[in-house]
């Protein structure tokens, strides 16, 4: 009844109905377009790329990510992904680049620069994946032969190539527009809704897979999917711990006193600052992720490919995302992306500097460098649990695969990047949503003690 009643008030204020109508249908529309076929392309000869994207790896993420655009050869097969990379690598040269440095301590002027710069260099990387994915559509559809054989008859590859590449690249900017309209109008953070729409769109075919497995091929029955489904709960639940966990440090304000024409004592004030157990959500999976094709591209080298070691890891690392060898090194990838990205994006000097500069302190220690010093040693201490717990949710996906031999498709839901984007985006909105709610109600209250609805 609460929850029931938590709607009704949602749906009460109308600035915030407005802004969901706003956001789902942002969404509707790129759901749409990920269903759109590039002109040209025989739509018939796309089962193999689909098989391709359903195999594991990076081009399962990128399947997923993209709302099954990408297996669809649709025009917005590169989804919001080239924005993400640039987001990435804006992120890491403002660690080297002076210029960079500077915009980040220019507020929002500096701001709106540094999002200028990475949508341009989204443009340079769409002007790179465009040929590259159209290119390689024969080779991941199986077919053999060129671009020619997918292509409908009479349409020429030359025109085809042109025009795909400016429909993919308007494709991105178009859903990082959508985006940005959804963070601007709409409710939560417009690139993260779109990528985690993505990953739901494919849930539902997934699961109907297993379903199907396990009640009519007789691989199970009904209790295969019951234990299934509390297993997946146990570990959104899992996700939830990791994502909202946090380390609270007191931090103590010094005593002031105020004057306005007259004087009184600000007595000093405790605080916390909390320092998130996953600092770096998702990064370290998606790095991990990335590089986990070298071990199997050498392997497939020429001078390699017919070699014991070569074998090996075509076996290991090219063909087997669930296979021992790979989780290992996977789970370990993680661990040291999770420091790495962690030491980037956590400031500690800054932290500390901030805490100088407003008359607060950590009791017990010095302002300054010793107390950057002291935030340095506590995110060492709780980013290796939280690493290690990543890594165990990000390998959890063949655990259960090896256990239950359950559907690849599925297996993927039970961790990795897919289910913790969708955790922490849903935590995301759905805290937007209640810090709505109470602000209403605290205006309201005001008056008449309930809820506005305007």
């Amino acid at each position: 009844m609460k929850f029931i009643e938590t709607l009704k008030s949602v749906w009460r204020i109308t600035e915030l109905k407005d802004r969901i109508i706003l956001t789902v249908g942002l969404l509707l529309v790129f759901r749409f377009g990920a269903q759109i076929v590039l002109p040209g392309v025989n739509p018939t000869q796309l089962e193999g790329l689909a098989g391709s994207a359903e195999g594991g790896g990076l081009l399962s993420i990128l399947n997923a990510f993209t709302g099954g655009a990408f297996a669809n050869a649709s025009i917005f097969a590169l989804g919001i992904m080239p924005y993400i990379s640039a987001s990435i690598v804006v992120q890491l040269m403002g660690i080297a680049i002076p210029y960079l440095q500077k915009l980040q301590k220019e507020g929002a002027s500096g701001q709106k620069k540094i999002t200028q710069i990475t949508r341009w260099l989204t443009i340079a990387i769409c002007m790179v994946q465009a040929p590259s994915y159209l290119l390689s559509l024969p080779t991941l559809s199986g077919i053999n032969g060129g671009l020619s054989t997918l292509l409908v008859p009479g349409f020429s590859v030359t025109t085809f190539m042109f025009s795909s590449v400016i429909i993919l690249i308007t494709g991105c900017i178009f859903a990082m527009w959508l985006g940005e309209k959804i963070t601007d109008k709409g409710i939560g953070n417009g690139i993260s809704l779109l990528i985690m729409v993505g990953i739901i769109a494919t849930l539902p075919l997934s699961f109907a897979q297993e379903f199907d497995s396990a009640v009519n091929q007789s691989q199970g029955g009904l209790i295969k999917i019951l234990i299934e489904l509390v297993v997946w709960l146990v570990i959104i639940l899992l996700s939830i711990m990791l994502v909202m966990g946090v380390r609270k440090i007191a931090v103590q304000y010094a005593r002031r006193t105020a004057s306005g024409g007259y004087e009184k004592n600000i007595f000093g004030s405790r605080q916390y600052i909390p320092l998130k157990l996953n600092a770096s959500g998702v990064m370290p999976i998606i790095f991990a992720q990335a590089i986990m094709f070298v071990p199997g591209l050498i392997g497939g080298l020429d001078f390699m490919k017919d070699s014991t070691i070569g074998q090996w890891l075509q076996t290991n690392f090219g063909n087997d995302i669930f296979g021992l060898w790979y989780n290992v090194l996977f789970g370990l990838l993680i661990i040291v992306f999770t420091y790495f990205y962690t030491a980037i994006t956590v400031p500690t000097n800054k932290m500390a500097d901030d805490l100088k500069r407003s008359g607060g302190f950590i009791p017990g220690i010095r302002p300054g460098s010793e107390t950057s010093e002291y935030l340095d040693k506590i995110m060492s201490q709780i980013t290796l649990p939280g690493s290690v717990f990543l890594a165990m949710i990000a390998v959890f996906p063949a655990v259960i695969f090896h256990i239950m031999n359950i559907q690849q498709g599925w297996a993927l839901f039970f961790g990795g990047t897919s289910l913790l984007i969708m955790v922490g985006v849903a935590i995301d909105t759905m805290q937007q949503v209640n810090s709505y709610l109470l602000n209403k109600h605290y205006d309201g209250l005001m008056k008449t003690g309930k809820n506005r609805k305007q």
